[in-house]
């Protein structure tokens, strides 16, 4: 082979290891994003809260989806809720007991695809310093205007007594609609 060609190889070689390393990226949850909860009673959502402080973080390859790591964490002492009312018997000891428990968090062990930018993503959550596996059906599409952010929407339902928190009170329901909603960027 001449030197010409084996300089051709090499340089698409490179441009092939290149373009692999350009989709494998480390991506940051961006401060617009929202993670939050639902909890309804009866059918109708009776407190919405809204975590203010988060940060997260992302292991993710779109051509290697099934090797994709996460993890975030959420403050719980500035919980913002929809009924300010309640706001003392959610960050109760019944509840969230944020006076013991600071944090909550979510750490993943598997992403699983399903096609059209679907994931299922396993993990752990921890919430109350119970920790429990979740599974949150996600989806990851690539930003229209900007491709090094993936827009995400992400929820999963989980059994508020299965992590510590009293049954029944003050007429919520037991099922928490835990939902992330925004952007990653990559770093």
């Amino acid at each position: 082979m001449n030197l010409f060609l084996k300089n051709v190889a090499y340089a698409g070689c490179l441009s092939v290891i290149g373009m692999t390393a350009a989709y494998a990226k480390s991506w940051t949850l961006t401060p617009q994003s929202e993670v939050s909860f639902t909890i309804n009673s009866l059918g109708l959502t009776v407190v919405k809260g809204v975590f203010p402080q988060f940060k997260g973080h992302m292991q993710f390859d779109p051509e290697k989806p099934q090797q994709g790591l996460t993890e975030f964490t959420a403050q719980v002492d500035n919980l913002q809720v929809s009924k300010p009312s309640l706001r003392n018997m959610i960050m109760g000891e019944d509840l969230f007991y944020a006076s013991r428990y600071k944090t909550v968090g979510f750490k993943s062990t598997q992403f699983k695809p399903k096609g059209n930018n679907r994931y299922q993503i396993l993990g752990q959550l921890t919430v109350r310093g119970v920790t429990r596996p979740v599974v949150f059906d996600t989806t990851l599409t690539p930003n229209k205007s900007n491709p090094n952010v993936l827009d995400i929407r992400s929820t999963t339902v989980v059994n508020r007594s299965d992590f510590g928190m009293k049954k029944a009170t003050a007429g919520l329901g037991e099922k928490v609609h835990i939902h992330l909603i925004g952007q990653w960027k990559a770093e």
